[in-house]
């Protein structure tokens, strides 16, 4: 596991530029506290990591050479089933190895099966390879997107990065925007952050700052174009079964399989622990394998919040120590600043708070965590996927009469029952469901937006992906897992988990997302994810773990550390919040006297606002940071090159 930054000189230049590579790196300090390295190699590559020591953890230096130094590897990640590639590459090929970690199989395996060694990898990765005779680049991120790549090209040459902050200061004017960073923001990321309450891939909210998708590689030369290419697409494919206990039985063995290779691991492992199946059957599985796994959640001191009871109670159950924390709204306001600054873009889950102080906690013990993100998608977890179900005598009548009930919903008064109903029942499936998250519609957008782009559509992310969805012939509901899976999870979910463990060197591994666990979810069909006589998600799943998980667990609606954000807006956190959107400098985006009349609405009780004023209060701290650079994030290691210059403010007390 390390924080990477690579240069590729297009100008045969590199070592002039080794300071400047050297600099940046050392805002990925979190990301790999035991090592740093930059070194320069002949005049056009420069190799700078921070590791991570988690396999090998005396050897794998990176750079990593292999082929009397034709190709060197530089790697963030974990790759599962080194054991057995490294096994298969002595017995068929005679390779030899020079180190005992999972590194070396990457690079070996490029050497003999060339960028078909893409397709044998489980685990979590992103790498970058220079072939040094061919002086050819080539890399690639993981199929579901666990951990991240950032990419900019500039007349320099190519930058890589785990973290779009390292690439901030090689940003040139002309793709920038301007040159003290004024200016630079993508405004038609901004939109779809205001619907989606994160930045799609492959953007960034800076101009020039891309990202790798998940399940692609790239290749590149020196001086020519950055090319990537998707080497692995999810394919679902639900098949109906008269066995459907046989169908559990491999959903039960296939995980416990995964949770097992992610437990190897040099270090100690931990697990997250919340109220839901998803974390419990992790921590189930896990202490199999080591019963004295500890375990870690948190919670607060609000009614209907904390998950700590419920998985004290699972702990106990499981014979596992689990190791509460609880925060109040103090500790969100203080660590925001923190949060975003490790974000990179603005994400408007109030989710990242608790796992950020649950990450906290978990590396005053371990290392490594086990967690639980991915089930939802590739099981059917989300509520919302029950919808096509619900809506379907709607969708089967005929198009004339769906067109009069939709003209029967526009003259119903908003907030009377049945008119959603109707609505949403008369609205093909690709406008209306775009993930889980819906912050703000296109008519409060154009309140919102001081510049609103009526072209700049949240179907530009999601077309293409229906699309594919379509040609492979899945009913609705497959269709919206498919579209979580290219949006939501990698978009969300993920860099939640990336970033907030990482702020505080903690790997997180995710079993559930394992190219084998997906391959049974995928055949999983609907009336098995979602008994149409039921109010049950994830059925199969849940079934499949009946005798593995606490009875009380295995049919516990899913909460995922919920967030009080609706209560401490309108109490504790008002004036903060208030205060935020008054001082923003961020108000030549947006109308911020509209979204704090949303905070004044949401105090008074008219209606819960929280997540649509939180996600202007996310991004009214990532402008301060990142384009006012007014707001210093409090991080003790030494400051980014994009905080260098000095504080003129503070909107965050």
């Amino acid at each position: 596991m390390c924080g990477l930054l690579t240069f590729i000189s297009s100008r045969s230049d590199a070592p002039f530029h080794r300071e400047a590579v050297a600099h940046a790196l050392e805002s990925l300090h979190h990301r790999g506290p035991d090592e740093t390295g930059v070194q320069v190699i002949g005049s056009e590559v420069i190799f700078a990591h921070k590791r991570l020591s988690i396999i090998d953890v005396a050897g794998s230096h990176e750079p990593l050479p292999y082929a009397n130094g034709r190709y060197l590897l530089t790697f963030n990640g974990e790759i599962y089933n080194y054991i057995e590639l490294r096994e298969e590459l002595i017995r068929d090929y005679g390779a030899r190895f020079d180190t005992e970690g999972d590194g070396e199989v990457i690079v070996a395996g490029f050497h003999y099966w060339g960028e078909a060694v893409v397709d044998r990898l489980r685990g979590m990765f992103a790498f970058v390879i220079v072939d040094t005779h061919q002086r050819l680049v080539f890399g690639a991120r993981d199929p579901y997107g666990i951990k991240p790549l950032f990419h900019l090209v500039t007349p320099d040459g190519l930058y890589l990065a785990s973290e779009k902050k390292a690439l901030l200061p090689f940003l040139t004017e002309a793709y920038y925007g301007s040159a003290d960073g004024r200016g630079g923001v993508d405004t038609a990321n901004l939109s779809h952050y205001l619907t989606l309450q994160y930045v799609p891939e492959p953007g960034t909210l800076h101009r020039g700052i891309g990202r790798v998708g998940s399940g692609e590689c790239f290749t590149y030369r020196a001086g020519g174009t950055f090319a990537t290419r998707r080497y692995y697409q999810p394919q679902f494919r639900p098949t109906p079964t008269d066995d459907p206990e046989s169908l559990y039985r491999r959903i039960r063995e296939t995980l416990r399989e995964s949770v097992r290779m992610h437990m190897r691991s040099d270090v100690p492992v931990g697990a997250f622990l919340s109220s839901g199946i998803d974390s419990t059957a992790v921590v189930a599985l896990a202490r199999e394998f080591n019963p004295n796994i500890l375990t870690f959640t948190v919670g607060y001191d609000v009614d209907g919040y904390s998950e700590i009871e419920v998985a004290q109670d699972s702990a106990r159950h499981l014979g596992v120590t689990t190791i509460p924390t609880k925060i109040g709204p103090q500790d969100m306001m203080e660590a925001l600043p923190k949060i975003i600054w490790h974000l990179d873009d603005p994400v408007a889950d109030p989710a990242l708070v608790p796992l950020y102080f649950v990450a906290k906690k978990a590396s005053e013990y371990v290392t490594v965590v086990l967690s639980g993100e991915g089930a939802d998608e590739f099981f059917g977890g989300y509520t919302i996927y029950r919808e096509p179900l619900s809506l379907s005598t709607i969708n089967g009548l005929p198009n004339p009469v769906q067109k009069g009930l939709r003209k029967v919903a526009q003259v119903i008064p908003q907030g009377v029952k049945g008119k959603s109903f109707l609505e949403r029942g008369t609205t093909p499936l690709e406008e209306r469901y775009y993930g889980n998250a819906r912050m703000f519609t296109e008519a409060e957008k154009r309140r919102l937006l001081r510049q609103y782009d009526e072209r700049v559509r949240y179907t530009d992310v999601t077309g293409p992906i229906y699309a594919e969805a379509t040609a492979a012939g899945l009913d609705d509901v497959t269709k919206m897992q498919y579209i979580d899976l290219y949006t939501w999870l990698r978009g969300d979910i993920l860099v939640k988990a990336d970033r907030m463990s990482m702020a505080h060197s903690l790997e997180v591994r995710v079993p559930f997302l394992d190219r084998p666990v997906f391959d049974v979810a995928a055949t999983i069909p609907v009336d098995l994810k979602l008994p149409p006589h039921s109010t049950d998600t994830k059925f199969a799943m849940r079934q499949a773990l009946r005798e593995v998980v606490p009875p009380a667990i295995v049919n516990r609606k899913k909460l995922g550390f919920p967030t009080p954000t609706r209560v401490w807006l309108a109490g504790e956190m008002y004036d903060w919040a208030h205060d935020i959107m008054g001082r923003s400098g961020a108000g030549d985006l947006l109308d911020l006297t509209y979204a704090r009349n949303l905070l004044d609405a949401h105090k008074r009780g008219e209606a819960d606002y929280s997540r649509k004023v939180w996600t202007v209060l996310v991004f009214c701290v990532w402008h301060a940071i990142f384009v006012e650079r007014s707001l210093d994030p409090g991080i003790t290691r030494a400051q980014s090159a994009l905080l260098t210059k000095p504080v003129v403010g503070s909107m965050v007390r």
